[in-house]
């Protein structure tokens, strides 16, 4: 297979020198690294832990469960001379086509139910999880004292409209699977900061410093996504390394630097509050 694409297309195994070049690839690595426990179903899932053995054996078998990815990386190259012309958001339909030519349409039919049982996990952890912010952390505060079990009837309400707009958007977006989890990954990684920061025995972070660093940080990936702009179009005079960054990267870089300033700001302000009343 990989000499078959070599022969076709022999620039396709190598990361290009501009654009997605080995600075992009390595900026993502370190982007999802980041941010793998910032999700909040991720995060969520470490307070069930009964003791701190349990974060060591994930440690060592999490790695094992990547090798799956694998596997995901031989459809999508045996796709590249089977199923030619895939482009945009047809890219995600690789595997179905694969399938489609190989298999009889029963077994077709397989393939799909098992698509959509494995998605099911992950998802419904997401979509129970965005309900469950959005019912907690923002409509109770509005409503001001609100009983558990009104914002927990809410959640459940929130999770099939979350699911539509889901669904729209990934039928209606454009974008592939890969792009809106990268998008998603520069979004949650802002997190980051904060969360590291935050476990130290003297905390020198302020509450001002971390909100101010995550708006920051995701107005950055929001503007940038929303524009297409990318490093190299801001500042073309960069090196091609720092031109080829991941925008998250750059945002995560804004969001330390705004911490950094606001909290220094606001540990000096009480000093300069105390100084005027003894005055």
């Amino acid at each position: 297979m990989f000499s078959a694409i070599q022969q076709a297309k022999p620039d396709f195994l190598a990361l290009p020198a501009k654009g997605e070049s080995v600075a992009w690839f390595d900026s993502t690595v370190l982007l999802t690294a980041l941010g793998f426990y910032m999700w909040p179903h991720s995060f969520g899932s470490v307070f069930t832990a009964r003791a701190e053995i349990v974060f060591r054996k994930n440690a060592i078998v999490m790695p094992l469960y990547q090798l799956i990815l694998a596997f995901i990386f031989f459809v999508g190259f045996a796709a590249i001379l089977q199923v030619p012309g895939l482009t945009g958001p047809n890219i995600d339909l690789a595997l179905f086509r694969l399938s489609i030519q190989a298999f009889d349409p029963w077994f077709v039919g397989v393939i799909g139910a098992a698509g959509v049982l494995t998605a099911l996990v992950p998802g419904s952890m997401i979509m129970m999880t965005a309900a469950t912010l959005l019912a907690n952390n923002i409509y109770r505060p509005l409503k001001g004292d609100v009983p558990d079990r009104t914002v927990s009837q809410l959640a459940r309400w929130l999770v099939p409209l979350i699911a539509l707009v889901a669904v729209f958007f990934t039928l209606r977006g454009g974008q592939t699977i890969v792009a809106l989890l990268l998008m998603g990954y520069s979004f949650v990684t802002q997190l980051f900061p904060a969360l590291v920061l935050s476990l130290g025995r003297h905390n020198r972070v302020s509450t001002p410093g971390v909100f101010a660093g995550i708006v920051v940080g995701i107005a950055t990936v929001a503007a940038t996504s929303l524009t297409h702009t990318t490093m190299a179009s801001l500042f073309p005079a960069l090196p091609e390394a720092l031109r080829d960054l991941n925008i998250g990267i750059i945002a995560l870089a804004l969001n330390l630097l705004t911490l950094t300033v606001f909290s220094a700001m606001s540990r000096r302000l009480p000093s300069t509050r105390s100084a005027t009343a003894t005055e």
